[in-house]
């Protein structure tokens, strides 16, 4: 007899088994790019596109003390001032066929299970991915809006005959880093495509460090945490070769919030597909709040409720709205 989705998809228990693959698993939250938090979580979970997250700016460290005397002068006291980020959620889905699931769910008893691991694993995925698009479109906002005062680009537009000044190198790290002035302590993180961390193992840059449980093997650049992702940007130069985005992050330059679809998880049969012999789909629903430290969102999705992956790389969907040296984030444009 044919085993169907349904026979082996009960909709509260796939939803209250814990995720396999949970972006928490990711090595973006795992080195503490990205920090979920119970406010986020609220906010994702609240009704609406959109959530504002105020935060107090800081105090003008320039503005000269007063000083006291003995007169009957009165000082004219500072105000405090709040800004706002304001950000957008994001409503994502994705379903599978039967067909798709067929070889899949003939593993064994705990079949459950290991479709809850492919489906977490393919959402896993895709939260990783808009955390590059969001660091890809900061990066277009600064060099459109911003002078570029986050990125050094040191590449050439002939890749092919990239010499050694246009290629990692600590003292090119050194340089993107300190776009940060005094606040370059915040850089806790890399993120480099498989290109640059080949470049970096051959000159000796990585140190490994095992986990605290001694299970995982840590790559590590001068203390900080190397994440090795070939989602990272990569460009043609015009001339030859390719360009290289690498991005320096301070802990918590993301935060995130998941919250609540009102059906997440759901288990269709259409009768009359197959030519009659009938279909089964799962559809898995997810809500997240995911955003960049010191930026808010402007614009409109091109379809009203969320920003697609190549919408949130653009320049046109962010706004800085503090100072540089407080955005936990820097960029190196290599070959």
């Amino acid at each position: 007899m044919l085993t169907q989705l349904a026979d082996i998809i009960d909709v509260t228990v796939f939803q209250d088994l814990p995720a396999v693959n949970s972006p928490e698993k990711t090595a973006f939250f795992q080195s503490g790019v990205v920090v979920r938090s119970p406010l986020l979580d609220s906010l994702a979970s609240a009704s609406g596109k959109t959530a504002e997250l105020p935060f107090w700016k800081d105090i003008d460290g320039s503005d000269e003390t007063n000083y006291s005397d003995d007169t009957e002068n009165s000082a004219t006291p500072n105000k405090v001032i709040q800004g706002e980020q304001i950000t957008r959620k994001a409503f994502v889905n994705k379903g599978w066929k039967e067909s798709d699931l067929a070889s899949e769910l003939v593993m064994g008893v705990d079949a459950l299970t290991h479709v809850r691991n492919r489906t977490d694993m393919y959402f896993q995925r895709q939260w990783q991915r808009r955390v590059i698009a969001m660091s890809n479109g900061v990066l277009a906002d600064n060099v459109a809006n911003d002078g570029g005062d986050m990125v050094s680009d040191i590449a050439t537009e002939d890749g092919a005959n990239a010499t050694a000044a246009n290629k990692w190198s600590r003292s090119a790290f050194t340089t993107a880093v300190f776009t940060l002035g005094d606040a370059f302590g915040t850089i806790s993180a890399i993120a480099v495509h498989s290109a640059i961390y080949k470049q970096m193992v051959d000159a000796d840059d990585i140190d490994f460090v095992e986990d605290s449980n001694g299970s995982l093997i840590i790559p590590r650049f001068m203390g900080k945490a190397v994440i090795v992702d070939d989602g990272m940007t990569v460009t043609a130069g015009s001339t030859s070769g390719f360009k290289y985005t690498t991005v320096l992050y301070g802990a918590g330059a993301f935060g995130y919030g998941e919250g609540v679809a009102q059906n997440p998880v759901e288990v269709e049969r259409s009768a009359s597909q197959g030519n009659g012999g009938g279909t089964g789909e799962l559809w898995v629903r997810k809500t997240w709040l995911l955003h960049p430290f010191g930026f808010q969102s402007v614009g409109t999705p091109a379809n009203v409720n969320s920003f697609t992956l190549a919408e949130l790389a653009t320049a046109t969907v962010w706004d800085r709205v503090i100072e540089r040296k407080n955005v936990p984030l820097a960029y190196l444009v290599t070959n």
